[in-house]
């Protein structure tokens, strides 16, 4: 195989890891873009803690001319958790006939939670003959490994999962979307407001490109999808995580007043018709120095089975998903696929 060229689109905590574990697997990084002017003109070496690479990060406004001059196979988007967010950077990347891997948690399975646009993506990749997809920690922890354990079931009827992460890890986009830093009228507000509204008016924001699902929205819809299963019905639940206590935010660069939202809590329901429901819970908050990530499944059926990953490394777990599935997205179908649709994801020692 060809060696892999990548353009990093992102140059934030999360490209750290992926670019260092792109070069360790034999691909090379052949342009980079950021909209941080304190690391724009520098080096990505300063990112990777590494020998000079030769590539300067360079404002996003030229992505496309970095694509024309550089011809990437495939860009890696590590900026933004919503589809919207991300669509002007995808749009460039498959009109110029780059695939695209996202950590971009809606882009896990977007068709649930921004049908209109995820098929505008669609159609526009498989006219460009390339392919779109997100993962990351949960094509696994939050996906393949809950599949692959129901493999060994019989008559399940539920499946339950909660997973917790450090929203200081991931910068302040994504702390922002967890509402750390808001009083809690705000929260409701802002956050949660959503949960209140009826099916039909939850249907037509999502047909608006509206709807701002949390992360196990997604991944109910993509774990229902790997199983074969039927959608009936959804429903979602968010609360804030408060402390008694102030604590400080490096990422929001703020301290969080006791009784403030520090994160959330976010619950996702899907029931199928084939009487199976599948409710996930993701816990993402400001850590004090007591907490730690934690991710546990529950499958019942005839024999309730549950999994516990004590402390995983979310952030380099993360990563590493991205980079180890990079050859498959270059290797499947056009258009925006979920991996739901690709091979499991397996350990690679080089490209």
């Amino acid at each position: 195989m060809k060696q892999i060229k990548v353009i990093q689109v992102g140059c934030g905590k999360m490209s750290k890891y992926i670019m260092r574990y792109i070069y360790d697997l034999g691909g090379v990084i052949v342009g980079a873009v950021d909209k941080n002017i304190d690391i724009i003109g520098q080096d990505i070496s300063v990112i990777i803690d590494s020998d000079k690479k030769g590539i300067i990060i360079n404002d996003v406004s030229k992505l496309e001319e970095i694509i024309n001059e550089n011809k990437p196979d495939i860009a890696v988007i590590t900026t933004m958790s919503y589809l919207n967010d991300v669509n002007d950077e995808i749009r460039v990347c498959i009109t110029n006939g780059v695939n695209v891997i996202t950590t971009s948690e809606e882009c896990f399975y977007a068709k649930n939670s921004n049908p209109t646009l995820y098929h505008e993506l669609d159609v526009l990749a498989k006219a460009n003959n390339v392919t779109i997809t997100g993962c990351g920690y949960q094509d696994v922890f939050w996906g393949n490994m809950i599949t692959t354990i129901a493999g060994s079931m019989h008559n399940i009827k539920k499946i339950k999962g909660s997973s917790s992460y450090n929203v200081e890890d991931y910068g302040i986009a994504l702390a922002k979307v967890h509402g750390a830093g808001l009083t809690i009228e705000e929260f409701q507000e802002q956050i949660a407001s959503g949960d209140k509204m009826s099916e039909q008016e939850r249907e037509k924001i999502i047909n608006n490109r509206e709807f701002l699902p949390s992360y196990m929205w997604n991944t109910v819809g993509w774990l229902a999808d790997k199983l074969k299963l039927t959608p009936k019905k959804m429903s979602s639940k968010t609360v804030p995580v408060i402390k008694e206590e102030d604590i400080h935010s490096e990422t929001l660069q703020m301290d969080i007043s006791a009784g403030c939202a520090t994160g959330m809590s976010a619950i996702a329901i899907l029931e199928t018709e084939e009487g199976i429901t599948i409710e996930a819970e993701s816990i993402g908050k400001v850590y004090d120095k007591d907490d730690v990530d934690t991710n546990t499944w529950t499958i019942y059926g005839d024999s309730d089975t549950t999994v516990t990953i004590n402390k995983p490394d979310t952030v380099k777990l993360t990563c590493a998903d991205i980079v180890n599935r990079i050859p498959d997205v270059i290797c499947a179908p056009a258009g925006f696929v979920s991996t739901s649709e690709m091979k499991d994801i397996s350990y690679r020692i080089k490209y």
